[in-house]
């Protein structure tokens, strides 16, 4: 990159999980290297993750922001570098409830999904966890008065991690196909991506209706 970097261009690209640091340290450009980090499948999803490494420069970061915002995403940033990024570690924490709970007997996998775009998914279109817990009470201290000592109780039995893999995976695998088989994946895709991208549209519309009143 250095061979070919002026000083001024923003060095951004989408790296999976590899933070920024991992990489750009002996950079000569280093302070113009940041990760632009989206959300599958990103014609859709309009989030994009922005993570500065620890010598990123202040600028990167705002231009960084600016273009994506200008392009039609929705920018969040990273104040620091954590592995997985923002989503990833949210997205993680609840697929490993959702194994353990298949993995214990509670829930078919049918059943869990069906909780998620039943339930928690419609709850979260429009507003985060945090909102929601905020509105679901007299503020968020009424809320965290009301229910954290239940929230930590329940989160205390999550126990370890499970790995997904094995004979575990096998059966996650089989129920998942009986809903959605592998020779109808790309119909499959077809189908979300016409949804999401009625569900964008739709929110762009009432965003705006927001905007004008």
């Amino acid at each position: 990159m250095d061979a070919f970097a002026s000083n001024n261009v923003v060095l951004c690209s989408s790296t999976s999980c590899f933070p920024a640091s991992s990489f750009s340290e002996g950079l000569v450009h280093k302070a113009q290297v940041i990760v632009g980090h989206p959300v599958n499948p990103p014609y859709y999803v309009p989030l994009v993750e922005v993570i500065p490494a620890p010598w990123t420069d202040p600028d990167v970061v705002t231009r960084t922001k600016n273009l994506m915002t200008d392009i039609g995403q929705r920018p969040v940033i990273l104040k620091k570098e954590v592995p997985g990024f923002a989503v990833n570690r949210v997205q993680y924490a609840l697929l490993n409830e959702c194994w353990r709970m298949f993995r214990d007997g509670i829930m078919s996998i049918e059943d869990i999904d069906t909780a998620m775009h039943e339930g928690l998914g419609l709850r979260y279109a429009f507003i985060g966890p945090l909102e929601t817990c905020h509105l679901n009470a007299d503020g968020m201290l009424d809320y965290c008065n009301r229910y954290g000592q239940g929230i930590y109780k329940v989160s205390q039995t999550f126990g370890p991690n499970p790995k997904m893999e094995g004979e575990l995976a096998e059966k996650v695998h089989e129920e998942i196909c009986e809903i959605s088989p592998l020779e109808k994946l790309a119909e499959r895709r077809q189908w979300r991506d016409a949804r999401l991208t009625a569900l964008a549209h739709m929110k762009r519309i009432l965003n705006e209706q927001d905007k004008s009143q």
